[in-house]
């Protein structure tokens, strides 16, 4: 093969590898930005002093979905509302304390939940769950059984002082 051939044959290969070099580039930039635009934020779970796992999140559409998905996994959830005006925003801090109904023994002591959806890995029992927004206390019961869940909606009537619970 002469010089000019050679040059030319050498030339083709640096021009393949380059343009298939820039072509797996682009390949991997589009994946890696569909993999972040695809990735949810899960929010840390937490674990008392006791022992008690638990869970808080929603602030954005992406984490409520995972939270409403993980609900039926814990054996308590939570929900905070804005009576007429849905989920709580996370502004809005809401403290939550759960007390055993039979010893009145704290479970959770006045966590601060991160979100309008909470969950807790409780034992089985009855279990008195206060939430306190702006100086508003709203209480429920709960009764968690061996193989079902409990959940509970605390609702705040936002402008009207009044709070509720279903």
């Amino acid at each position: 093969m002469n010089t000019t051939a050679q040059a030319l044959t050498s030339f083709a290969r640096h021009r393949t590898l380059l343009l298939s070099g820039l072509f797996t580039g682009a390949v991997l930039a589009v994946g890696m930005g569909n993999a972040h635009a695809s990735t949810t934020y899960n929010p840390p779970i937490q674990m008392t002093q006791t022992g008690i796992e638990y869970m808080s999140g929603g602030a954005t559409p992406d984490e409520a979905k995972l939270m409403k998905t993980v609900e039926p996994r814990w054996p308590a959830s939570f929900e905070f509302d804005a009576k007429g005006q849905g989920p709580m925003p996370t502004s809005a801090l809401v403290k939550v304390t759960v007390r055993d109904a039979g010893s009145g023994a704290v479970v959770l002591n006045d966590v601060t939940a991160g979100g309008p959806y909470m969950v807790a890995r409780l034992d089985p029992g009855r279990y008195q769950v206060t939430a306190t927004r702006a100086g508003q206390t709203v209480s429920h019961d709960i009764d968690v059984g061996r193989y079902t869940a409990a959940h509970a909606v605390f609702d705040w009537n936002v402008g009207t002082g009044v709070a509720s619970s279903r």
